[in-house]
């Protein structure tokens, strides 16, 4: 099977495109995955107890889940870099996975390295069972997550310490993550409510990272050292109908601390927001719609490819690369804007994900994601 007739195959799975015999493959909103029904899967509820190292591996009873890795890094000449890596692993039903050739799993990853030369991403696809992609422990009781030759290896069974491995056409990097096994649960307990209509999702962070490696930029290296932010969800229906997509900030601060925040994006402009700022010392203050606001300041036009991998016939898109975030309660009113405005990923579920800079209380730097543009 040619790479392109596998990845149309893996688009229809995943019902980011549909079709049938008597009519043409038509193209459909990718993030309308996410607003479908979770029924026959299981769902999220409070008061869940959160088991580790378990929870680092997959929870295949879920529709979707997520592990994510953003870095902001600093060469050894000086310059700023980034990279963020992802492996997303979906089920096709709510039935049993019979593992092998007939597994019901499938895996998408993302690679994305940001640069002073410029910006390059990379996707990949896999299906479940025969080796190809996953998340499991070793023979050698170790936490391993893969995609081909995409590989984060641990020490343990838990993700830190830990290497982590990828690349992209001309572009790779080997970074080494260093972090306490210390979990911050986001929401109530890890409950992360997403709508007023019930949508939520598992998810926990760590957002201390010390991270040193190497990145090549064809055959020219350099070394890089910096902070990490490593976030996990999972879910059977993450957005409600009414939610386009939402903004999301992960950001160190100057004085320690890491704030996180992000809005799901409702159609009656009426949006749903939440957040966590842990201080140096691992103290956790989690954030609601009463004590953060996040407005954007200003907007920027991007030439982006019209299709997946077209870019015979790019299209231009507006999005908010600059943003002001406030917790009057925390002393923190702050502008984010993006490093390098061309930051769009054309991936199979497009989206813009880059590092930014932070100024105003406080100094700082992290990454910005925008989806459902």
């Amino acid at each position: 099977m040619s790479k392109t007739l596998w990845q149309l195959c893996f688009l229809v799975s995943f019902g980011i495109i549909s079709g049938g015999a008597t009519e043409r493959v038509r193209a459909q909103d990718p993030y309308q995955l996410l607003r479908q029904s979770g029924d026959g899967f299981a769902q999220v509820e409070p008061g869940r107890t959160f088991i580790f190292p378990g929870d680092h591996y997959p929870h295949e009873r879920f529709k979707i889940e997520w592990w994510y890795l953003t870095a902001n890094l600093t060469g050894s000449d000086g310059q700023d870099y980034g990279v963020h890596w992802t492996l997303f692993r979906q089920a096709m039903n709510a039935a049993s996975n019979p593992g092998g050739w007939q597994s019901n799993q499938t895996w998408m990853a993302h690679t994305a390295i940001s640069t002073p030369s410029g910006f390059e991403f990379s996707q990949r696809f896999a299906r479940g069972g025969i080796g190809q992609a996953g998340v499991a422990t070793t023979a050698q009781n170790t936490f391993e997550a893969w995609m081909d030759d995409w590989l984060w290896q641990s020490d343990s069974p838990t993700p830190f310490p830990g290497e982590l491995t990828a690349g992209t056409d001309s572009q790779r990097f080997k970074l080494r993550l260093n972090a306490a096994d210390n979990w911050i649960l986001q929401g109530t307990n890890g409950f992360s409510q997403k709508s007023d209509l019930g949508q939520a999702s598992y998810y926990y962070s760590q957002p201390f990272i010390d991270i040193t490696g190497t990145i090549w930029v064809g055959d020219e290296s350099v070394e890089v050292t910096g902070q990490g932010w490593l976030d996990r969800e999972w879910s059977s229906q993450p957005l409600a109908d009414n939610q386009d997509g939402w903004d999301w900030v992960s950001l160190h601060l100057s004085d320690g601390s890491a704030l996180m925040v992000y809005q799901l994006r409702h159609d009656s402009g009426d949006h749903y927001i939440s957040g966590s700022w842990v201080s140096e010392s691992g103290d956790v203050i989690q954030l609601t719609a009463g004590d953060v606001t996040m407005t954007p300041l200003s907007d920027t036009r991007l030439s982006i490819p019209s299709a997946v991998g077209d870019m015979s016939q790019p299209i231009t898109k507006v999005i908010p690369l600059e943003w002001r975030v406030r917790v009057p309660k925390l002393g923190v009113d702050i502008s984010v804007s993006a490093n390098r405005p061309n930051s769009w990923l054309a991936t199979a579920f497009p989206y813009w994900e880059g590092p930014v800079a932070v100024e105003g209380s406080h100094q700082g730097e992290g990454y910005l994601e925008l989806t459902g543009y």
